[in-house]
């Protein structure tokens, strides 16, 4: 059973909102925010209520998440041998309530759960571009026993 915490590497950019009585406005990524080595690819995907999608790594990406529609319960696992926080898990909360972004280094397993009632939409950058004939997507089962986290709503 891994240990919650904080993990070495994982960058996280609280964004600022600039609402009116037109909308809003706010930035994501900027160019001098130091969050990505390189820039490889942008995508989007939607996942409905619900649903789980965990848990992967990388071993040559790192990837940047930012879920601009819906809620998510994000977690995150230290698979790195040899890191200071190797087996700790982070569990971030964000969404279109509480924007975030979330740098994810090579080798941190991560996965997410679509909270609430409608679906999630996640845009996430790369530092590579996806390969077909090379995928670098390491696949762990959501239930893995190494990782151990319970994905049920702890009521309290």
């Amino acid at each position: 059973m891994s240990q919650l915490g904080t993990i070495e590497g994982v960058k996280v950019k609280h964004l600022v909102r600039h609402p009116d009585d037109r909308g809003f406005f706010e930035e994501i990524l900027r160019d001098d925010d130091g969050l990505l080595r390189r820039f490889g690819q942008a995508s989007l995907s939607m996942s409905y209520p619900g649903v789980i999608k965990a848990f992967h790594y990388h071993e040559r990406q790192d990837d940047l998440w930012f879920f601009p529609v819906g809620s998510a319960q994000v977690v995150l696992y230290d698979r790195r041998p040899g890191s200071p926080t190797e087996g700790v898990t982070q569990v971030l909360y964000t969404g279109e309530d509480y924007p975030l972004l979330i740098v994810i280094p090579v080798g941190i397993a991560h996965g997410y759960r679509v909270l609430g009632s409608k679906p999630l939409m996640i845009v996430y950058f790369t530092t590579e571009s996806y390969r077909p004939e090379d995928p670098d997507e390491k696949r762990i089962p959501w239930n893995d026993p190494v990782i151990g986290f319970n994905w049920d709503t702890q009521f309290r």
